[in-house]
């Protein structure tokens, strides 16, 4: 039989009835076993044509009985046949010998692929998981920077503050001691020759003697 998907199998079932009405039975059917026969297989015919090959072979037998025994009992209510189907068994459906080593083929590369897209989904939950756990922790630092350039931020803003407030108190002491404290940061480390106009008269060098204690710091150091 001839599927939906255009696809070839070979379908084996049996119709299981009985007589329910013996006088339509007698007087309505003229071949009762070829009539029910050639219905049954008209009715398998156009439920196959509409389905997939997949579901036929695997997962769908029992739903096209039940589709089977119900269009067929119909079929012969509407023909008063006084038949009453049983049941419809479904035993077996395979492709054609002829297709079988190319069907098996087409099945194990469908297996391959559903390994490999299974593999592949988890490769990328994988990654996905990587690359959401390495924002959570851009996130993180970036958080922290944050907080710390705010708080250094408020912190330079305080002691402007304080020193502002400082100044309004004593302008003059307050500039005084930043300059004094800036130059001390600045040459504190920077070796020192201290030139004054006002040493040696009018004639002098202008040079202050001095005794260079860092380098008997550094000589006692060695």
């Amino acid at each position: 039989m001839l599927t939906g998907d255009e696809n070839i199998v070979d379908i084996d079932f049996q119709v299981v009835w009985n007589i329910l009405r013996p006088d339509l039975f007698l007087f309505n059917l003229a071949e009762p076993n070829q009539t029910i026969q050639a219905v049954s297989e008209s009715v398998m015919r156009e439920i196959i044509a509409r389905s997939q090959l997949k579901p036929i072979l695997t997962r769908d037998r029992a739903a096209i009985s039940q589709e089977v025994q119900e269009l067929i009992q119909a079929t012969l209510d509407s023909y008063e046949s006084g038949v009453n189907i049983v049941r419809v068994n479904f035993d077996g459906a395979d492709p054609p010998p002829q297709v079988i080593d190319a069907f098996r083929d087409v099945q194990a590369a469908e297996q391959d692929r559903d390994t490999e897209e299974k593999r592949a989904e988890a490769y990328a939950n994988q990654k996905l998981a990587g690359a959401r756990g390495q924002v959570a922790q851009l996130l993180q630092e970036a958080e922290g920077y944050r907080a710390q350039v705010v708080n250094e931020a408020k912190g330079e803003a305080a002691r402007f503050e304080s020193v502002y407030e400082e100044y309004a108190l004593a302008p003059e002491v307050t500039r005084k001691r930043l300059y004094l404290e800036t130059i001390e940061r600045v040459l504190g480390d920077v070796d020192k020759i201290i030139i004054d106009q006002s040493i040696g008269g009018a004639g002098g060098q202008g040079v202050v003697p001095y005794l260079s204690l860092n380098e008997l710091r550094r000589g006692n150091n060695r």
